[in-house]
């Protein structure tokens, strides 16, 4: 199950307790539970699920914080690890004193560690954590029994002696220093493989018999250049032919991308033996018409490949993004277009090894990055002692770090670097690294490159100091070229924030705010973020003074004129600012007593000024709109706050438009005993937690050392402590709010209420169509989604409780990702009889195809998942007969949830969307949260503007899905839907994992 809100303890408490437990104590559902955790764990996506069924009966969980030496080099190995979260140092050293330990690489989340505890070996290393991190961890009994039973699962998985590589060669031994000399480097490899895999050698016959069927002149001798070419298709046909096969095809870059999987694999190859599939008037023929004597597809072979292409088109726009950018990365970097730079830099945002890098150095790095491929498990990369000439970022597969006499220290997957700090150190490679599987891809930067581009980034670094400190860090970066007046195309050049304190960061803006630009011009994008993102660094309690200041400056030199000048331009630069933010904040400053003054006081110094500064008239009218707008809401009867009387009810059925949720509006609240009575509280909806108890203290006559507990369906219990804000919204689906006295914490137990619904609504739903009620969860969730602000993003990512601002809207969208995804298991799993259960999981996949059509990603996301959920996706019976048709419908919407490179599926389909759109919610929060875990706040008591600029660029992702409002079918909406209405908004459900699995093996006791 894959929870909307992100933090430790809301998501993952239920599956911890579990591992908590000790192993005879675990149940088959607590199993279940662990194991719908460890299935999305990278660590263990090649496990067989017998031998991942058998970890979560033997594993524990442990978390560490910074700082932490897990073992040293040199101790005796009691444990193996599995990396859950977080990263962790690896450090070697050639003395016994642990101080001159070098670091030589990082384990970061999917990497597992310490098989050497199966022959009781010393520990090659020591360990350290980097970050808070979590681990599951296998005691050395249970590793070996393990080892003993699913030696022949595991073999291909753990790092060698233990492992054999797997090409299945009889080199299952790291070779010694002697061997791995050099000359054992495989050359990078730069031909496409030979020899095609079973399903593309398929899928070419497919596409070649469907063109033969459907368009056979696209297939025939071909003349150029006096020389004929037999049997030959045309590169710009192909691309055209392919684009009106399938509405899975999006564009020509994409066709391309299919294309190119067929060349890579030699299933398709240009007549000159060309490696890029290209766009153009250019030859290619397919492998079967490399013989004379190619038969023509029969009729039998016509209608296979008929039912069959569909299927074909799916896999190959599923795998075509990555061969496309196999084959950019294989074009000499010089050769390169804007285009395909573009396409390498939008990879490396997603990069966790690249995270902390300016955008201007991953921009540089698209230039110069070298694809290298190596086909066998067992090459040398490089070896200890070299010099460090490359560095290496894992596009696929995995390596191990070897060291002399030490042997292999650690293995690294998928998205880790390694070779870096013998570049930056101009030291020798610290161990040596050797390929741990066949077929590996890297991204590569070679010295001379990295070195040019640190120079680079050096020497166009503008550094503005004061008492030798600097206060504005500027780099310069090409801006275009511009036509001058005498018709010369120059070459531009813009200057960019990319650290500094925050009062020069908002000199800067102003100083270099352009006043002839539009409001809502595209050069106004870095002041808006800017804007969006002062309160993290620049709280409005600092900032609104400041502005006052920057709107009364006078120069101290020049002419008069020249005075009066600078005068009225900074005053036009600070109420141009002034207007957008206000525009940001909207209806907010009315809970911010110190800008609601400030922009008072703002108003009457403009107004004052244009009785003598008749250029400042144009703004006043927009400025006094603004200020009456936030200033006069407040104080209209009745509209200082509402009363939330059903915060949570979201089957609010009420016609009017919903309204978002203020941190100044007030909620009725039930706080819950330890008897299970409750208390109803009535308190502002951003109020802390020592606000909260001191209101229910009132009520209960005595609050001494009370403490409120967030307490979800299955018993996870969570203290909340006293400056958390806004905690009525955080609650899970059935979760409640507790106080009790600390000493009575082990007493409190769930309400037999939260335990949901004992009966399905299949027979109120099956009479609903699918399409219905598509349409009204999407009237709903668009409701829902309009209510959250920009600003409450940022909150939620920097911690709301450092703003002391309510994230109510945002959380309760996110709760409705989390509730539509339990209706969909507790239907299912309430549904006794089998034929009905197949009949759900088609109303479901309808429902879910409707909400794609509607471009309500998050409910589509919400249901699939659903789905995909252990409760429901065990039920092998009620699968079995779900037609094939909706099956295949299944599969693609499942590929469209595939996490790989970064949920590069769901990316490319999102990019081809135009607004109104509802997105993926928890995915965008998981895009702030990566940028924001994997970059500091301030560098050298700076402000890190270049981190503040990736985050609001991911926030603008949410101003574009609303840029075009949400207008309902309306001949949907004609129909008294009033019922349909309610349903979707009054779901019942039941969110606790274990009795969800419970009933699922009461619904299907599981097979011996």
């Amino acid at each position: 199950m894959v929870a909307a809100h992100t933090s430790h303890s809301s998501s993952s408490g239920e599956w911890i307790a579990c591992l908590d437990k000790r192993p005879l104590e675990r149940s088959s559902e607590d199993v279940d539970i662990i194991f719908t955790r460890l299935k999305e764990v990278k660590a263990f996506e090649k496990f067989h699920p017998n031998l991942l069924q058998q970890i979560c009966l033997c594993g524990y969980y442990e978390n560490l914080e910074k700082g932490i030496t897990l073992f040293r080099q040199g101790d005796i190995g009691t444990n193996w690890y599995a990396v859950l979260t977080g990263s962790l140092d690896v450090k070697v050293s050639d003395t016994s004193n642990h101080q001159d330990a070098v670091t030589i690489c990082t384990l970061g989340i999917g990497t597992a560690f310490g098989e050497s505890i199966l022959d009781n070996t010393p520990r090659h290393a020591t360990i350290v954590t980097r970050e808070y991190s979590e681990l599951l961890r296998i005691e050395q009994k249970d590793f070996k029994a393990l080892w003993e039973k699913y030696r022949q699962y595991m073999s291909g998985l753990l790092t060698p002696p233990y492992g054999v590589m797997e090409t299945g060669s009889n080199n299952d031994r790291m070779p010694d220093k002697d061997s791995m000399s050099s000359g054992a480097l495989c050359q990078v490899s730069k031909n496409c493989s030979k020899v095609p895999s079973e399903k593309i050698l398929r899928a070419g016959k497919i596409l070649r018999n469907t063109i033969l069927s459907r368009a056979p002149h696209m297939i025939r001798d071909r003349k150029y250049h006096l020389k004929t070419y037999r049997q030959c298709c045309v590169g710009t046909e192909l691309v055209d032919w392919m684009m009106q096969q399938s509405t899975c095809v999006h564009s020509r870059t994409q066709a391309v991308g299919m294309w190119q999987v067929l060349l890579e694999e030699g299933v398709l190859n240009h007549v000159d033996q060309e490696h890029h599939f290209q766009d153009k008037y250019l030859f290619y023929r397919f492998l079967d018409d490399e013989r004379e004597d190619a038969p023509l597809p029969t009729e039998e072979e016509k209608k296979e490949c008929d039912e069959e292409l569909q299927d074909t088109m799916l896999l190959l726009s599923q795998i075509g993004p990555d061969a496309h950018m196999r084959m950019i990365l294989r074009k000499p970097p010089g050769q390169r277009t804007v285009d395909d730079l573009e396409i390498i830099y939008e990879e490396l945002l997603h990069i966790k090894a690249l995270s902390h890098l300016s955008t201007t150095v991953k921009r540089e790095l698209a230039g110069v990055l070298i694809f290298e491929s190596h086909p066998k498990a067992g090459t040398v990369l490089f070896n200890q002692g070299e010099e460090g000439t490359s560095w290496y970022i894992i596009l696929k597969g995995s390596v191990n770090v070897v060291i002399y006499g030490k042997g292999v220290v650690c293995t690294l997957h998928e998205g880790d670097d390694f070779g870096k700090l013998a570049l930056v150190n101009d030291a020798p490679r610290a161990a040596s690294i050797v390929l741990r599987e066949d077929n590996c891809h890297f991204l590569r930067v070679d010295k001379e490159d990295f070195n040019r581009i640190l120079r680079d980034v050096e020497a166009n670094t503008v550094r503005l100091k004061e008492h030798d400190q600097d206060v504005l860090v500027l780099e310069k970066i090409p801006a275009g070229n511009r036509v001058s007046n005498q018709g010369n195309s120059q070459p531009q050049h813009k200057y960019i924030v990319m650290s500094g304190t925050p009062e020069k960061i908002l000199e800067h803006f102003l100083e270099t705010m352009r006043l002839e630009a539009t409001l809502n011009e595209a050069t106004d994008s870095v002041l808006n973020d800017f804007i969006m993102m002062h309160c993290v660094f620049m709280p409005n309690s600092q900032l609104c003074p400041a502005l006052m200041a920057h709107y009364h400056a006078q120069p101290s030199q020049g002419t008069e004129q020249e005075k009066m000048d600078y005068a009225l331009n900074n005053k036009r630069r600070v109420i141009r600012l002034v207007l957008q933010w206000a525009a940001l904040y909207g209806d907010l400053l009315q809970e911010d007593e110190a800008a609601m003054a400030f922009l008072e006081e703002f108003y009457v110094s403009v107004s004052d000024d244009t009785r003598m500064i008749a250029a400042l008239k144009e703004q006043l009218p927009e400025l006094e709109k603004i200020v009456k707008q936030v200033s006069e809401e407040p104080k209209a009867p009745q509209k200082k706050h509402k009363v939330l009387l059903q915060l949570f009810n979201t089957s609010d059925d009420r016609a009017q438009k919903r309204q978002p949720i203020r941190g100044s509006d007030e909620v009725l609240f039930k706080v819950y005993c330890i008897d299970q009575t409750y208390t109803t509280i009535r308190v502002p909806v951003s109020s802390s937690v020592k606000e909260v108890i001191s209101a229910v203290a009132d009520k209960l006559g005595s609050g001494e050392g009370l403490i409120i507990v967030k307490m979800s369906s299955g018993g996870e219990k969570v203290v909340l402590k006293p400056h958390d804000v806004s905690v009525f919204t955080t609650l899970s689906v059935n979760g409640r709010l507790f106080a009790c006295p600390r000493d009575q914490f082990d007493s409190l137990a769930p309400l037999p209420e939260q335990e949901g619904p004992s009966a399905g609504t299949v027979g109120t739903f099956e009479l609903m169509s699918s399409k219905d009620l598509a349409h009204q969860m999407t009237i709903y969730d668009w409701e829902l989604f309009n209510c959250v602000h920009e600003l409450e993003l940022i909150y939620h990512t920097f911690g709301r409780h450092n703003f002391k601002k309510t994230t109510a809207n945002l959380d309760l969208f996110l709760r409705r990702f989390n509730e539509i995804q339990f209706w969909v298991v507790t239907e299912i799993c309430l549904c006794s009889q089998l034929s009905k259960r197949v009949q759900l999981l088609k109303k479901y996949i309808k429902i879910a195809a409707h909400c794609k059509e509607y471009k309500n990603l998050n409910s589509f996301f919400a249901i699939i998942m659903g789905l995909s959920n252990v409760a429901v996706s065990r039920l092998s019976l009620t699968w079995e007969k779900l037609p094939s048709k909706f099956k295949k419908i299944y599969a693609e919407f499942e590929s469209l949830m595939d996490p790989s490179r970064n949920h590069r599926a769901y990316r490319l389909t999102v990019a081809k969307l135009d607004p109104p759109i509802i997105p993926f919610m928890p995915l965008l929060i998981k895009d702030m949260t990566f940028t924001h875990e994997g970059n500091k706040t301030f560098t050298d008591n700076l402000v890190n503007f270049e981190k503040m600029r990736m985050i609001a660029n991911t926030v603008r992702t949410v101003k574009f899905c609303r840029s075009q409002s949400f207008n309902p079918d309306a001949a949907l909406t004609n129909k008294n839907h009033q019922d349909v209405r309610s349903y979707v908004r009054q779901l019942n459900v039941i969110d606790n994992q274990r009795t969800l699995s419970q009933m699922s093996h009461r619904l299907e006791p599981r097979r011996a």
